[in-house]
């Protein structure tokens, strides 16, 4: 069988995933892998695509091998997935699957980018398979390895593979209304950025931007990252993580503290494309990196205006409020322009306008407390290299261990002794449930 390894980490050769396809190529000598640098090639691969073309055509497998960079694959692959679907080639009927390396950190919706992209290309997609960065380097993560090929190998003799969805219809996309310039002044007690990657022809988008602008009671200023001139996309070579400037001169870094972050609050502005944000948003959030893991604008508002089918893109959804619970972000709304975008632009701006006036915040959820506990895991085992990184997580109490909580492990320990006695039980009843609740009550009394 023919195997063409779609290889999506800028590093090329390099790369930490592409060890385990490697592992996979000595391991199944009967199957011929051939490889596509895509991410490292992929300014050449925009000048001639016809290479790729034909090696696609040849391949019985398409396995997708990446690093997952910010909840998603690496710009570069967003990019190469754009340039397959604009070049007409036809993968129906092609079988797929995909390898990631990361520490579990919003894999998940990863490989549902990769899988809905396949399946919108009528390929069969198998379920890939999700590794810990030193996988690879334990006799388990091996074991897993192989077995995850041996299963990608029976589920193509079977003709077994992740049905595709249900075709759905597009909602209709209503055109937005611009009121009349407002005679009163708008305020500069707080300044709000909007970033957008708008094309001039993006009418509808740019009238979501201005109709917003219209509403918003504070002044705001508008920055197109399509103008900017980046040197490329993440390269995933931690340059930053030491001397905390990144490694291209095109000096992005100091373009987001000092024009980006510098807000009170930022709306993200763009057209769904592909079920992302698109590759140049996609290289913009990469190259956030150069703050490392630091949730620096945590507690600063952020809202987003969007055109397309958002309703229908659940993985979507999932990674924009994602990466605002992880950032410690206020999430004052998604404005779309499916139904009703006038409502939904003006109800936008004033939740903005109220998160910014009385500096609301909210706790956590699931998306938030999990993500950043891998972080947190991970800078404060990395803390020698990752400096910068380990200051901020240690200045902002970031590093929740349990094990740091004694009392309160040693409370447990008594409770748990005391529950296991059938006797102690029949005497307690419900005064477990009293005794838990006492100290709330005590609060409720104190503040009444």
């Amino acid at each position: 069988m023919n195997i063409l390894v779609v290889n999506g980490s800028p590093k090329g050769e390099n790369s930490i995933t592409l060890q385990t396809v490697l592992y996979l190529q000595n391991h199944f000598p009967k199957h011929t892998f051939s490889f596509l640098h895509v991410g490292q090639r992929i300014r050449v691969l925009e000048k001639d695509f016809a290479p790729v073309e034909e090696a696609l055509k040849k391949a019985d497998l398409i396995l997708f091998a990446y690093p997952v960079y910010t909840f998603i694959a690496p710009s570069q692959l967003h990019r190469f997935i754009e340039l397959v679907k604009q070049s007409g080639v036809n993968l129906s009927g092609k079988y797929a699957t995909q390898i990631t390396t990361s520490k579990h950190f919003y894999d998940v919706t990863a490989h549902c980018y990769i899988q809905e992209n396949c399946q919108d290309m009528g390929m069969k997609f198998i379920k890939g398979l999700s590794a810990d960065m030193e996988d690879l380097l334990k006799p388990r993560g091996r074991k897993e390895a192989f077995s995850f090929f041996r299963y990608v190998l029976w589920s193509i003799k079977e003709d077994s593979y992740e049905p595709l969805p249900a075709p759905q219809a597009a909602p209709a996309h209503m055109p937005v209304q611009i009121p009349e310039a407002s005679q009163e002044e708008k305020s500069a007690a707080r300044k709000v950025v909007i970033v957008t990657d708008a094309l001039p022809e993006d009418e509808g988008l740019h009238n979501m931007i201005a109709r917003f602008q219209a509403v918003l009671p504070f002044e705001s200023r508008i920055v197109n990252i399509r103008e900017y001139p980046f040197g490329g996309g993440c390269l995933g070579c931690f340059h930053c993580a030491v001397s905390g400037k990144c490694i291209y001169k095109d000096e992005f870094d100091d373009f987001l503290r000092n024009e980006i972050q510098t807000a009170d609050a930022t709306v993200y502005a763009f057209a769904i494309q592909d079920h992302s944000m698109g590759p140049v948003f996609k290289k913009y959030d990469d190259r956030q990196f150069c703050n490392g893991h630091r949730t620096v604008t945590m507690g600063s508002p952020v809202g987003y205006l969007i055109s397309g089918n958002y309703s229908q893109e659940e993985n979507l959804r999932m990674i924009i409020e994602g990466r605002s619970e992880v950032g410690g972000n206020f999430l004052a709304g998604v404005a779309t322009d499916e139904t009703n975008p006038d409502a939904a632009i003006d109800r936008l701006a004033r939740t903005l306008s109220y998160a910014m006036k009385h500096r609301h915040t909210q706790p956590q959820n699931f998306y938030g407390v999990g993500g950043m506990k891998i972080f947190r895991d991970l800078i404060f085992t990395m803390q020698g290299m990752m400096k910068a990184d380990h200051r901020f997580f240690k200045a902002h109490g970031q590093y929740d261990f349990p094990q740091k909580q004694p009392g309160t492990i040693l409370k447990m320990y008594l409770v748990g002794a005391l529950l296991s006695s059938p006797a102690v039980q029949k005497k307690i009843g419900n005064k477990m449930t009293e005794g838990m609740l006492a100290p709330y009550r005590k609060v409720l009394k104190k503040d009444s």
